[in-house]
């Protein structure tokens, strides 16, 4: 049916808990919200009619009538929001270099929220982080007052975390403790072990900024972030469940197996239907091989008409072969779907649809529930509705192909409204015609999950009589048995008694690749959960939302990895660079900014990794937040990761920016560089109650630290990695193979005495030279050890050494990158303290002892910087002739190589502007490897740059 837009309907009154008196609103006063609200949106239609309004990236897809009947202006536009500039001129404070004294270490404890909260429970969305995690790291971050900034903001989660740091109770189901004043304090062990609470934040609210792509996630975000009256809301909720209860009730009724009492129905399974290859008689598939009440699917069954064995995906004969007789699975034909042909009205066009059919119902009478097979009574009760025309507009788009798309079209669905069966569709749109636009959300919480063809019903060991289990998450699978449960059902399910009083942020919908609207350095913290690689789809999996909603993704803009919209792994690092490039632009310098990463794929962290140093941004810290559960998808797949990546990134201040300038060709802009990321860098990181190493503060990684700054700014490095590692151990103070300021080495010092004066080691994997030598370098420095010590270990450890990097043996490792002591001379340091710590004959002897030397005599040790630079300069020697033997090769691909060489050749090529090189070596590397590395992926990033640009 088509739609239409009463002037009425556009200032729907909602339930909510705002005051119906006079208003302020950005330094306006208003004689009440509605008026307030009468005001901006005519600000907003007028905006519309400016064509370069719609030309701002990420524009959504739809008409200005459906862009103005969702929208509540200043707060909320379901198109880029005009208002925001005023909203931070209103609230922000601006940046003052002269006066700004903002100091932060990085979050770097590990986090762990639960799921099981009202709030986040109250919709479907494809992903959520918990607004509890959130809060900790704005309370960490920020002051009362302060602006965050979420540019992918999904439900608007960051947005109620925001609110919530101003909430008493809230705050202090943390585990903090708030003064009557408003301090916030935590608790930490002091200098004599005692546990002490310490002050680190005040309670009060801080403003949001959220932003999203995704109209139906803005909308959502919207009324997470707006008042709810529990009251009002139930009410009129209450009232639309009555009237559609009256008009479609009839439609979920079914006769009980007495012949007498109506029930009413909670659930219909749907089977698929197939047809024997053998006979082609119709197999129903319930029928023929699921066996409920003992938990079990059959993966082969007998065919009901010639008993020939059937299967919808037939076993391999030639594994079969391999097993024992009694295992094997017999020899099945496959069988086919059978497909039905009918009119669909609401298109105007006839379709085939793959053919299901009622098997089971699941219905009430009273509080009690029974289960019965479908009677003639039930079957003409469907094929009525089927007869009859749905008197409610409801969406019809055809469904875009795209990487999750290929389930639907598989079984024949084409269009939106053909995911929900005919009384389903018909209920909805029902709900949906009365629902004011503030309610419309209820529906978005189940019209795209419970309520679809994807609805799957299970019958395993666990489930021998079955259970509904929702859709499978991040797909569209359509499933051979599929659960139709009653929208009537769901709805009511949905009315719940939550209240929330989230207010005072605003949100818009565009692309974080430009934030139009938002000034240079006004954003006081940044919490980014954006789309990793291929992870999800999610303007394919919000489809069905934004077809009610009648706004659909703008998809140029959006930061995946999707064959459909021809978009590769560098086509997301590339528009996550320009989205972090905005981050960067509108983040006060000096701030943080929170990334979380959740994608087990080296090569789309390498890309979050490079994307964000091209923008600018430093990483202090990579942590962990666990979310307590994972997707269904998650846990069915036990290589998905099922802890979340946090990465705490800052943006340099401006005054060690404006020195970088005049020192970047010096030796003096490597130490400024240190010493100001430094500061930046927790000191301690703990495990459970243990030290662990902080990675950050390792030289090998300040030293790349260092290193991508200079290439990214354009500047030839200034030093070698050997004159690093001597000016490092001169400049700052060695603590475990880690660098610190003074004052940092001495804090250090204090909490590792508070933790019994030990550093637990963290694991290495070894799969590379790199890591080898990692691994040898933790193994020695701890005791160092002969050639035939270290052999077996060693050997145990190599298991994992990836096909294409270069098998080295360990005597090579070992004279490359280390020194064995020879028995002459004094024992060396490393070695001598070993030994007199670990035999007590050995103490209190002189270096040059002869029992300490025989001893010693042939071990392994990790070499002081300075002579460990003559070892770098030969080892680089050997890497640069192997890289020189890539260069000249005559092959189109490199099968087996030596990482390390080609990061060296690299190195040196960029130092020497030979970008051709660079690139030519590069295109010999397989492209897996390329992206999986994030040195040689940098080097060759900008040398593809400077090529352009040249």
């Amino acid at each position: 049916m088509a739609k239409n837009y009463p002037e009425q309907k556009l200032f729907d009154l909602v339930p909510t808990a705002k005051p119906q008196g006079p208003v302020e609103c950005l330094g306006m006063t208003f004689e009440n919200d509605e008026k307030r609200r009468e005001y901006f949106l005519e600000k907003l239609r007028e905006k519309l009619k400016d064509p370069e309004f719609r030309k701002i990236e990420g524009f959504p897809i739809g008409e200005d009538g459906d862009i103005l009947a969702l929208s509540d202006p200043p707060y909320y536009t379901a198109c880029p929001n005009p208002f925001i500039e005023d909203f931070i001129k209103h609230y922000g404070r601006p940046y003052d270099p002269k006066t700004d004294d903002y100091r932060r270490e990085p979050f770097a404890a590990d986090v762990s929220e639960g799921k099981n909260d009202p709030i986040y429970n109250a919709h479907s969305y494809h992903t959520k982080v918990p607004y509890k995690a959130i809060m900790r790291y704005i309370l960490h971050y920020t002051e009362p007052g302060d602006v965050v900034f979420d540019g992918f903001c999904g439900t608007g989660m960051t947005g109620v975390a925001a609110q919530m740091c101003g909430n008493r109770t809230v705050v202090e189901s943390l585990g903090y403790k708030v003064k009557p004043d408003g301090t916030i304090l935590r608790q930490e062990t002091d200098e004599d072990g005692k546990s002490v609470w310490v002050t680190f934040s005040k309670l009060g609210t801080r403003r949001a900024v959220l932003n999203d792509l995704s109209p139906a996630a803005t909308f959502i975000a919207y009324n997470y972030n707006t008042p709810v009256d529990v009251a009002a809301f139930e009410r009129e909720a209450k009232r639309i469940l009555k009237e559609v209860e009256e008009e479609c009730g009839w439609m979920y009724e079914t006769l009980h197996t007495d012949g007498m009492s109506k029930g009413r129905i909670n659930y219909t399974v749907w089977s698929d239907v197939f047809t024997c290859p053998e006979c082609a008689g119709e197999v129903v598939f319930w029928e023929a091989a699921v066996k409920l009440g003992e938990g079990k699917v059959l993966e082969d069954f007998r065919c009901p008409h010639c008993d020939q064995w059937l299967s919808k995906s037939p076993a391999n004969q030639k594994n079969e072969k391999k097993k024992p007789s009694d295992q094997r699975r017999p020899i099945s034909a496959k069988v086919e779907r059978l497909w039905i042909t009918r009119y669909d009205s609401s298109i105007r066009n006839t379709v085939k649809e793959a053919k299901q059919v009622p098997v089971l119902i699941n219905y009430s009478i009273g509080k009690s529930r029974f289960k019965k097979k479908p009677d003639s009574d039930d079957l003409r009760l469907i094929d009525k509705i089927e007869g009859s025309e749905i008197p409610y507009w409801f969406p019809t788009q055809p469904i875009p192909e795209g990487d999750k798309t290929n389930d639907p079209f598989n079984v024949g669905i084409t269009h939106v409204h053909q995911f929900y069966t005919k009384r389903n569709l018909w209920c909805l749109s029902a709900i949906w015609k009365r629902l004011p636009r503030k309610l419309k959300w209820i529906a978005t919480s189940f019209l795209s999950r419970n309520l679809l063809k994807c609805n799957r019903f299970v019958v395993n060991s666990h489930n021998p009589n079955g259970r509904v289990n929702g859709p499978l998450t991040g797909t569209f699978y359509v499933p051979s048995e599929i659960v139709e449960q009653s929208a009537i059902n769901l709805f009511a399910d949905k009315i719940l008694s939550v209240g929330w009083s989230t207010f005072g942020n605003i949100i818009s919908t565009s692309s974080s690749a430009k934030l139009s609207y938002i000034p240079l350095s006004s954003m006081d913290y940044l919490f980014l959960d954006p789309p990793f690689g291929a992870n999800i789809m999610y303007s394919e999996l919000s489809f069905i939302w934004e077809s009610w909603l009648a706004l659909i993704t703008n998809t140029h803009e959006e930061a995946v990895q999707n064959k459909s919209q021809k978009k590769s792994l560098s086509d997301y690092r590339e528009l996550m660079t320009l989205c972090f490039k905005e981050a960067y632009r509108v983040l006060k310098p000096g701030r943080w900014m929170t990334v979380e990463f959740s994608n087990t794929k080296a090569s789309v962290w390498n890309s979050i990794q490079n994307a964000l140093s091209d923008a600018g941004f430093i990483v202090g810290n990579v942590s962990v937040l666990d979310k307590q559960h994972g997707g269904i998808k998650a846990m069915a797949n036990p290589t998905n990761v099922k802890q979340d990546l946090i990465i705490s990134a800052y943006k340099p201040n401006g005054g060690f920016e404006e020195r970088f300038q005049k020192e970047a060709s010096t030796e003096e802009g490597v130490w400024d560089f240190v010493r100001t990321h430094l500061k930046y860098l927790p000191v301690i990181k703990k495990q459970g109650g243990d030290l662990v190493p902080v990675p950050e503060r390792d030289p090998r990684i300040l030293f790349d630290q260092m290193v991508a700054y200079y290439v990214r700014k354009g500047y030839p490095v200034p030093i070698s990695s050997q004159e690093f590692q001597v000016g490092l151990a001169q400049r700052f103070i060695e603590r475990d193979a880690m660098f610190f300021l003074s004052a940092q080495a001495a804090e250090y010092d204090r909490k590792k005495m508070l933790g019994g004066g030990k550093q637990i080691q963290m694991s290495l994997f070894v799969s590379d030279e790199a890591s080898a030598i990692a691994w040898l370098r933790n193994l020695i420095r701890q005791k160092p050890q002969t050639f035939q010590d270290i052999n077996p270990l060693f050997m145990k450890e190599i298991g994992g050494w990836q096909k294409h990097e270069k098998a080295l043996e360990l005597s090579e490792l070992l004279k490359e990158n280390f020194l064995p002591y020879d028995g002459k001379g004094d024992v060396p340091s490393q070695i001598h303290s070993y030994l007199s710590s670990n035999f007590k004959e050995l103490r209190n002897l002189e270096k040059d002892d002869p029992a300490l030397r025989a001893k010693a005599k042939d071990r392994w040790y990790v070499p002081d910087p300075n002579k460990a630079g003559d070892l770098e300069k030969l080892r680089e020697r050997t890497l640069l002739r192997e890289f020189q033997e890539y260069r000249e090769s005559k092959q189109k691909r490199l099968k087996v190589f030596r990482l390390e060489a080609v990061r060296a050749g690299f190195k040196k090529a960029w130092q020497e502007r030979d970008y051709a090189t660079i690139i030519a070596v590069a295109r010999k590397i397989p492209e897996k490897i390329l992206q999986e590395d994030p040195k040689i992926l940098m080097w060759y990033d900008q040398a593809v740059t400077r090529m352009g640009g040249e």
